[in-house]
């Protein structure tokens, strides 16, 4: 299986890497990224694999069964569509793409490619979670009635390039940070249809013009209403990158998942708190190579990686028009 890293703009880019060292039919056979800087963090460490300026080159030159797009945020439509049309599949880090035009086209050309497109929500693959939806799937928490998230990040500003605090590089914050749990409300709920709004704001402007740094998420997803909080300003001084937690109400209990320190703590009716025994780690690209070894579908799949993208952007843009409501229905393509 011959593997791509299309756009090195993240530390992500160890979600492929992670694959090839761990999986001798697996091999990087090209990377591109035209920033040096980025070129220099991100993949200095390959050892006798070429690296291109674009995608363009790379697929010109080499045949791929796997791009791992992960460049800058409002390039990776453009990647991921030069993968598809090269006919790879496409597992993107997120955002996916910062616009509903991009997703519109990168749609188009998976289903025209047959070509799997899957976002590495890897949040759906931390212990908690996976003992989450066990407890769901068992009936021991009742019917789901809401979602509270939230999911503070470090800034970190003086290491940020200058496109990352910049609308036309980052897009929004809306249709960045809350995207992984809005994936895990339509993954756990089953939604397929519902509403978002979101408002976003910018308590550091004087720091970042162009960069709103916090949004708070209102989902309504078949039923189960889900608030979805995350920014940009996690302390500094604080131990860890953010404290990303998640609370399950339903009709018979609650658990609570703390991914920080990866705990879960569920409380029903009759039976007071406890600390859920959780599994092992999971590598957060290991069920798309698995899927594909195995001829099958991966367990994020074209359908889910889309959807919960739109929902995110849908949030974007139901922000920059105060609030208002967008509704949203089954991923048609």
């Amino acid at each position: 299986m011959k593997v791509a890293i299309v756009g090195a703009a993240h530390p992500h880019v160890n979600y492929a890497l992670d694959e090839v060292t761990a999986r001798p039919a697996v091999e990087l056979v090209a990377a591109c990224e035209a920033d040096e800087q980025m070129r220099a963090a991100y993949l200095s460490g390959l050892a006798d694999v070429p690296v291109y300026a674009s995608a363009a080159e790379l697929f010109d030159r080499h045949q791929v069964d796997v791009a791992l797009v992960a460049g800058v945020y409002s390039q990776r439509a453009g990647a991921a569509l030069v993968a598809l049309e090269a006919g790879a599949h496409v597992l993107a880090d997120k955002p996916l793409c910062t616009s509903l035009a991009d997703l519109d086209r990168i749609a188009e050309a998976a289903d025209r490619a047959d070509r799997h497109v899957s976002v590495v929500f890897e949040k759906r693959f931390y212990p908690p979670t996976t003992a989450a939806r066990e407890l769901l799937d068992s009936g021991l928490l009742g019917d789901l009635a809401l979602v509270a998230s939230t999911g503070p990040h470090k800034l970190n500003q003086p290491s940020r390039p200058a496109w990352f605090l910049s609308r036309e590089g980052y897009g929004g914050i809306a249709g960045d940070l809350p995207v992984h749990d809005i994936d895990l409300v339509l993954s756990l709920t089953g939604a397929k249809r519902g509403e978002v709004s979101a408002v976003t704001g910018n308590a550091r402007r004087s720091d970042h013009p162009e960069f709103d740094d916090h949004v708070a998420v209102l989902l309504q997803a078949d039923g189960v209403v889900a608030t979805i909080e995350a920014n940009w300003l996690s302390p500094q001084a604080a131990q860890i990158h953010g404290h990303y937690r998640m609370r399950l109400t339903g009709s018979e209990g609650t658990a609570e998942l703390d991914w920080a320190y990866n705990t879960l703590t569920v409380a029903t009716h009759d039976r007071a708190p406890w600390q859920q025994e959780l599994g092992p780690a999971h590598r957060p690209a290991a069920y798309f190579f698995d899927a594909l070894a195995d001829g099958a579908e991966p367990s994020i799949g074209t359908s889910a990686s889309l959807l919960a993208t739109r929902v995110a952007l849908l949030a974007q843009r139901s922000a920059a028009h105060g609030g208002r409501p967008e509704p949203f229905g089954a991923w048609d393509g």
